[in-house]
């Protein structure tokens, strides 16, 4: 009975707020509008897909399953490291992928913590945060550096078919992850070794080359959320830390959008554009955006007890 009130009563919030904001606000269904939603929640969306595919591979228990803490801070170091490349004259494909490369070593740190010291996702991926955050500080000197070219021009200002470039990018990144994660081997092995690691590892599956697979894919995730947060604010940023909470509201919440309950890519795409959509009705409504944090945090606590709910009644 409760699994039906999430799948139904997710969607039926979802359709709510939609129409709610819809007649407070004549501009919100605008094409225009919609596309801004698509192109604002690019950021925090390309974030949680990270963050979902570790929480697939270490399991949804929020102390000792998957998690990753740092996604946030690895994105304002990736920000930080191409806009220093790139006003240094480094050619913009090497940019890139020194960018990507960050990203991923951070993953790897991450996974190698979890993996080979055997330490908690929560603490492990807490203390490289802090780390993380003290290397942006030194780089950036604790100031925004600003930076520009043709790659940023195109993912701001470019456009194809009418939608937005950083649009494109949430939705490709979506679909490639789907594909990788919902419909392929080893996505199939990587649900396997979260959900029932023992089973995997007696079926023969190398369980901690999974694990750390995810948080290669979670660091890979935060290096082109970093170029899209590049594009969109023109360099660096010092804020990187305050979209942590969001990341992990979408993260969860895109659980109650999935058929069997459980992290999908899919799910937290759904997710993401529902935040997305309450921080464009609160902005055009002129709402403080304390508001926002507000209602993540509780939506955080209600899916969290909910799948508590539904883990002691399987159990029992």
């Amino acid at each position: 009975m409760l699994e039906v009130i999430l799948r139904r009563g997710s969607v039926g919030v979802f359709l709510a707020i939609l129409l709610g904001f819809a007649v407070a606000a004549p501009n919100f269904l605008s094409v225009g509008n919609l596309a801004n939603v698509f192109s604002q929640s690019a950021i925090l969306g390309v974030l949680a897909f990270g963050l979902t595919c570790v929480i697939i591979g270490g399991g949804s228990n929020v102390v000792s399953g998957g998690l990753d803490l740092s996604l946030a801070a690895n994105l304002g170091l990736c920000a930080a490291v191409f806009s220093r490349l790139n006003n240094a004259g480094l050619e913009l494909w090497l940019t890139v992928l020194l960018t990507l490369g960050c990203g991923l070593a951070v993953g790897l740190l991450n996974g190698l913590a979890v993996v080979v010291l055997r330490l908690p996702p929560l603490l492990a991926t807490l203390a490289s945060m802090n780390v993380l955050a003290g290397l942006e500080l030194v780089l950036t000197e604790n100031t925004v550096v600003s930076t520009d070219s043709p790659l940023l021009d195109l993912l701001s200002g470019g456009t194809w078919l009418g939608v937005p470039a950083l649009a494109w990018v949430l939705l490709v990144m979506a679909a490639l992850l789907t594909l990788l994660i919902q419909h392929s081997p080893y996505g199939l092995r990587l649900h396997a070794v979260g959900e029932y690691p023992q089973a995997a590892e007696a079926a023969g599956i190398r369980v901690p080359g999974y694990v750390l697979s995810s948080y290669l894919l979670s660091g890979l995730s935060a290096a082109v959320a970093a170029l899209c947060s590049a594009a969109f604010f023109s360099g660096s940023t010092t804020g990187s830390g305050d979209m942590l909470l969001s990341v992990v509201a979408i993260a969860f919440l895109g659980v109650v959008f999935s058929r069997r309950l459980v992290a999908s890519i899919p799910g937290t795409l759904l997710a993401a554009l529902l935040i997305g959509f309450l921080i464009n009705g609160f902005q055009l409504l002129n709402v403080s955006s304390f508001w926002v944090n507000g209602v993540q945090g509780v939506l955080i606590l209600l899916v969290v007890a909910a799948s508590s709910a539904l883990n002691k009644g399987a159990t029992a």
